[in-house]
């Protein structure tokens, strides 16, 4: 059979690009060689480990702890089985949801491997071996990622995981060290630190987050360092070993570490071994990456088209929805506007991190002047009353236009209250916005208005 659309892959990229497609009246097939719909976003990604980050928030009662204390809980002894309970109701849902939403589009789906034959022409291939042919007029490759397993880590479910083996473990860890301090590793090993488990993370860089604000870093490192945790910068590893009573990470400085679990996190590869990518012209990059034109997600073969994170940068699931839709509507020549200039970050570390906009790196070195406003969420009254003594909102404003150029936050409800700045920033708002509106009160979005009139009262009026 032919499909005008040919979806590889049912994660956030995949899953818009057939919806969209079928609201354009367009035949379309998914075909995902996982178990259930959904990819490595519902599954192993992105939905598992924010459910289990606020299943150990509430469990734990780590918010809380800023009136009851250090050694508050909600439970006292939690298990894996407390954490998997509520995981498993989640992904049934999100399946569910998912399921339906093809249904009502009339999208199909097949649970198969997918091969490449030629530029209109792929194999479908099951488990159980059925071999089959499609015709495609385009496709989508939304693969997503696997977790990086170089030849010399002893990856053996025991000791030594990775970030998709963390959601099958057995017993939680008494002790845990995490290798590779990118946005997986941060979140894991925050997570793990909120159920009081002490946590060792081991970055060979000497920084972290490159792409955040320096200062919400740096109050970030402090937060997780303040709690307990140890944290390795600029520290390369030489050997990773698995005892039968405990792991141990060997540094090339030559100090070592002991824990009884160890989760090696550095970096992802992009799934695209069976595609057959040459017979099409199209190569990925060492670590199974795609080039693509960063406004229509175009491969180097014109009718096929690949989006989310096999190619890279920013792998975020709300992007990655976003290239999916586009890539969709380039494919049957709708015409899109331009896509808004910024768009948030989101890390679910404990405590989260948001960020939209410029650093106040990149506004340095664009040259213009600019004025710096900051709120502590202690300073507000919603802070007070949930007990938040952490955390803050930084704003960069523009002197010459006033103009808001960046939004950063780090401390309980980031990823939600980072849509103001969002908005502000898109829709080109100044300073004046955040003095001269009315903010709920008491909400943490208040911030926004302490840390506006900072940022005026050193600016002065217009």
């Amino acid at each position: 059979m032919d499909y005008d659309m040919l979806v590889i892959g049912s994660g956030p990229s995949g899953r818009r690009a057939a919806v969209q497609s079928a609201k354009l009246g367009k035949s379309v097939l998914v075909a995902d060689r996982g178990r259930r719909l959904g990819g490595v976003s519902v599954h192993t990604g992105t939905i598992p480990s924010k459910t289990l980050r606020e299943t150990v928030l509430n469990l734990s009662g780590w918010r809380e702890r800023g009136f009851y204390g250090r050694g508050y809980r909600v439970k006292q002894d939690i298990s894996v089985g407390d954490l998997i309970e509520r995981l498993h109701k989640t992904l049934d849902h999100e399946v569910e949801v998912l399921q339906h939403q093809f249904m009502r589009n009339t999208v199909k789906s097949a649970r198969a491997t997918v091969k490449f034959l030629g530029p209109n022409r792929a194999s479908l291939t099951t488990d159980t071996g059925n071999y089959s042919e499609v015709g495609f007029a385009h496709a989508l490759i939304a693969v997503g990622t696997r977790p990086h397993r170089p030849r010399d880590v002893p990856f053996d479910k025991s000791r030594v995981f990775d970030s998709d083996e963390m959601l099958e473990l057995e017993r939680l860890p008494r002790t845990l060290t995490v290798i590779g301090a990118g946005v997986i590793g941060v979140e894991y090993a925050t997570i793990f630190s909120a159920l009081d488990v002490p946590v060792t993370l081991v970055e060979p860089r000497d920084t972290i987050l490159d792409f955040v604000d320096r200062e919400i870093v740096d109050d970030f490192i402090h937060q997780m360092r303040d709690r307990g945790m140890t944290i390795r910068l600029g520290s390369a590893i030489k050997e990773i070993a698995s005892k039968p009573d405990y792991a141990e990470v060997t540094l090339a400085d030559g100090r070592s570490i002991r824990s009884e679990m160890v989760l090696y996190a550095a970096g992802r590869t992009g799934n695209v071994g069976a595609l057959g990518l040459d017979v099409v012209g199209i190569e990925a990059d060492s670590r199974g990456r795609i080039k693509v034109d960063p406004q229509t997600f175009r491969t180097t073969a014109p009718n096929i088209y690949a989006a989310g994170d096999v190619i890279g940068f920013p792998s975020l699931a709300s992007t990655s929805m976003e290239q999916g839709r586009v890539a969709a509507c380039h494919a049957f020549g709708v015409p899109l506007p331009p896509p808004p200039e910024t768009f948030p970050y989101g890390i679910y570390a404990v405590p989260e991190i948001s960020t939209v906009g410029q650093s106040e790196e990149q506004v340095r070195e664009s040259g213009g002047a600019y004025e710096v406003g900051v709120a502590r969420f202690r300073e507000t009254s919603r802070g007070h009353i949930m007990g938040v003594n952490t955390g803050f909102l930084k704003l960069l404003f523009s002197i010459e236009t006033r103009r808001l150029l960046g939004a950063h936050i780090v401390g309980e409800g980031a990823t939600e209250l980072i849509h103001i700045g969002q908005a502000v920033i898109n829709l080109g708002g100044t300073v004046d916005f955040f003095v001269n509106n009315t903010f709920n009160y008491p909400t943490l979005a208040e911030a926004y208005k302490i840390a506006g009139l900072d940022a005026w009262n050193r600016m002065g009026r217009s």
